[in-house]
């Protein structure tokens, strides 16, 4: 793309009139541009640096921002630098500031500032665990009740689980870590905003840290009298707000287990995952509004047949539903304790190894798999936040999420262990609401999905907003694309996107960005701290470390907060049987294909197994298929496929479909797309949409019959930018004969 703009000391005041800028401006624009080219050439990574303070803006045309984007970058080739860090601001950060303090110490005559000196430190952090995660814990400030006898020990379980073990002996309540006086907090700071959709004129609400202990002990007093055993699964099943977050601390402080369940899944899907945590009561409520929309979510958890819930009125104090025999509502659940309000509660302080959150994620079997997250985890979640996001006291953090998801909870211990606030948003994040949100509740760290950015971009919602107050963005859940991004960038005067890829078995991140490295779009500059990534080549074993290359990616064993068990599954043989081993240590099974380019940087390519990413929702392809075959009677069989779009980013669903009469086969193939939609969504999830439908004689299969999913990615992707206007389904049916 990048061709067809001109170098910037080719562009004229003519040229940024025929964008739509005033001849005014556009001269005076011209002037500006002029200057820094003088300054510091056509084409340098500084020359962008001062476009961006000193030219652009976001009530500029885009494709002005597009212009001096592609025309300062014409000749670099891959991974220019959309962001740079600057030196003063660099050791200012959390990392900086340690480096300064400590890199003497930890690196030695290597050290010298944390710009340059930052991928030796991160290559210390893996090479040298025990000093690494003693010190993050420190600056974290993380109390323990029992401190652990040592950071890692690394043949702890033998060969099962070659994780090693991780803080051995160690007691604590990340709960009671994330209400604590800590990070020179006081009981008046602001640590959650928020505000519902539909006051949008109204001044932004918030909870100060005394306000939020008072909640979080009620609750946790309230969830003691119900007499449950504890250990016990309860399960959240309702939008992210303050009741949500209110709910998740208080069932970790008063030790039981979080069962995650993300708001959009139908009765079946609830279902699944409430018998295979084993939970006892559920949180929930009547309905979910969405602007003038009243969305049913307790009649799914009656569908599902739940065990005991526990329903909070959407709206007001009364319910709109009728509760079965041993339900309760909200009201009622707390006033059994109205006499324990403000008392504080103990918390229950439990092994470091101990279950405090089960979450879900797709397998290839069709059943998700059951991941829990121990007391560790949260910190391996904090501690991401800390290194590479540069959260903070002072920090208000915003990501539209779900308590459902990985990032939810990711969420509330990102900030509240760092001394930060949350900022949450009860609506929709894709109109101008959320957009007006994040400009008065100031925020200073959003974290998006690619959906999300697409449609404030296709939209225009963000238009008018004043988002300043923004440090960084962070991005997940998806590939992103190059566009969408530089636009996110310039909403925020570009203030750096830190792209972050993990796994909910991970509890965060392996690959990311940071403060300390120059940011390309759509690209991770640096292993997470702690984390060691492998590429494995054609041969399965891994390719030489720094060298560019693509392949299924694999990690380092010895990772801080990642999974070492599963509810439902052979945890070694899910993630290490059958991997190579590397130093004599096995290497993790992840999934994902990983490409690492010649200027060092990582590009993520979508699922290598029979998973995909749909809208930031890891989805088996088997639980796709098993929907779509028997939505029309002539089908034989069906394939689901995620194929990313030609220009990037998130994958889109396609279906590959046999009939089993080929010539009876449908002329028009929307009706049986709108009916794969209509069956998926009712019956899985309804944020996922069918893209296409492609007709094949037969699908590709191994020696052992299994299908060849890879080999039809490959194919659609390569046909993509056609096959999606249907022009190449024939073509693409003959290729397979």
């Amino acid at each position: 793309m990048a061709h067809t703009y001109k170098s910037l000391d080719g562009i004229y005041t003519s040229d940024i009139e025929a964008l739509g800028i005033p001849s005014e401006l556009a001269d005076q624009l011209y002037q500006k541009l002029t200057q820094i080219v003088v300054n510091h050439g056509a084409a340098t990574p500084d020359t962008w640096r001062n476009i961006c303070t000193d030219v652009l803006n976001p009530d500029l045309p885009f494709a002005f921002h597009q212009m001096l984007y592609y025309g300062c970058f014409k000749d670099f080739g891959p991974d220019p630098p959309a962001w740079l860090p600057h030196p003063e601001a660099a050791n200012l950060t959390n990392v900086g500031q340690l480096l300064e303090r400590r890199g003497k110490e930890f690196l030695g005559s290597r050290y010298k500032d944390p710009i340059s000196s930052f991928s030796d430190f991160l290559e210390f952090s893996v090479s040298n665990p025990e000093v690494y995660w003693k010190t993050v814990l420190d600056e974290m400030n993380i109390s323990f009740s029992v401190p652990p006898q040592c950071i890692l020990c690394e043949n702890a379980n033998g060969v099962s689980n070659p994780g090693g073990q991780w803080l051995p002996g160690a007691y604590l309540n990340p709960a009671e870590n994330c209400l604590s006086l800590k990070n020179d907090r006081s009981l008046d700071d602001i640590v959650i905003r928020w505000r519902d959709e539909g006051d949008d004129n109204l001044p932004v609400k918030s909870m100060s840290l005394k306000e939020l202990r008072a909640e979080v002990w009620l609750v946790a007093y309230a969830l003691s009298a119900l007499g449950l055993k504890r250990g016990s699964g309860i399960a959240i099943d309702m939008p992210m707000n303050v009741n949500a977050v209110v709910i998740y601390l208080a069932i970790v402080l008063a030790g039981y287990i979080v069962v995650s369940i993300a708001d959009s899944f139908a009765a079946l899907e609830i279902s699944t995952r409430l018998k295979i945590s084993e939970a006892k009561a559920i949180f929930t409520q009547d309905v979910i509004l969405r602007g003038d929309k009243s969305i049913p979510l307790f009649s799914r958890i009656v569908d599902a047949q739940a065990p005991m819930a526990i329903v909070i009125p959407a709206r007001g104090l009364d319910l709109s539903v009728k509760l079965r025999d041993g339900d309760i509502s909200w009201p009622d659940f707390l006033g059994k304790v109205r006499n324990f309000k403000e008392c504080e509660f103990a918390a229950v302080e439990l092994p470091v190894d101990a279950f405090t959150n089960i979450l879900f994620s797709s397998g290839t079997t069709g059943e998700p798999k059951a991941i829990p997250w121990t007391n560790a985890t949260p910190l391996k979640a904090a501690a991401d936040a800390w290194c590479h996001m540069d959260i903070r006291k002072g920090d208000i953090v915003a990501w539209p999420t779900n308590l459902g998801w990985m990032m939810g909870p990711w969420l509330v211990y990102a900030a509240l262990l760092n001394g930060a606030s949350i900022a949450l948003y009860n609506g929709s994040p894709l109109g101008s609401g959320f957009a007006k949100f994040v400009q008065d509740a100031k925020v200073t760290m959003l974290g998006v999905i690619p959906s999300i950015v697409r449609a404030w971009k296709s939209a225009d919602s963000v238009a008018g907003y004043d988002w300043s107050a923004i440090r960084c963005f962070a991005s997940t859940g998806e590939a992103s694309n190059v566009d969408e991004y530089l636009w996110l960038m310039g909403r925020a005067y570009y203030k750096p996107v830190i792209e972050y890829c993990g796994g909910t078995e991970i509890g965060g991140g392996f690959v990311s960005g940071s403060f300390l490295q120059a940011q390309s779009l759509a690209a991770f500059s640096t292993p997470a701290m702690g984390c060691k990534l492998f590429i494995l080549g054609d041969d399965g074993f891994p390719i030489p470390q720094n060298l560019p290359g693509m392949g299924e990616l694999a990690l380092g064993p010895l990772m801080f907060g990642a999974s070492s068990k599963l509810l439902n599954s052979d945890h070694y043989d899910v993630y290490f049987n059958g991997m190579p081993s590397w130093n004599g240590q096995i290497l993790r099974r992840h999934g994902d294909v990983f490409e690492r380019t010649p200027r060092g940087y990582y590009r993520a390519h979508g699922r290598a197994d029979d998973t995909m990413n749909l809208g930031g929702i890891k989805v088996s392809s088997v639980e796709i298929e098993r929907i779509c075959n028997t939505a029309d009677g002539d089908i034989l069989e069906t394939a689901a496929i995620g194929v990313p779009p030609p220009t990037g980013g998130p994958e889109q669903l396609i279906i590959a479909v046999v009939f089993k009469d080929s010539s009876n086969a449908p002329s028009d193939l929307n009706q049986l797309r709108a009916s794969f939609n209509a069956a998926v969504q009712k019956k899985l999830n309804p944020l996922f949409k069918v893209s296409d439908v492609v007709p094949f004689p037969s699908l590709p299969r191994t020696a052992t019959n299994k299908v060849m999913r890879r080999v039809l990615r490959k194919q659609l992707a390569d046909k993509n930018s056609t096959v999606m206007n249907g022009s190449l389904q024939k073509e693409a049916a003959a290729s397979m004969s």
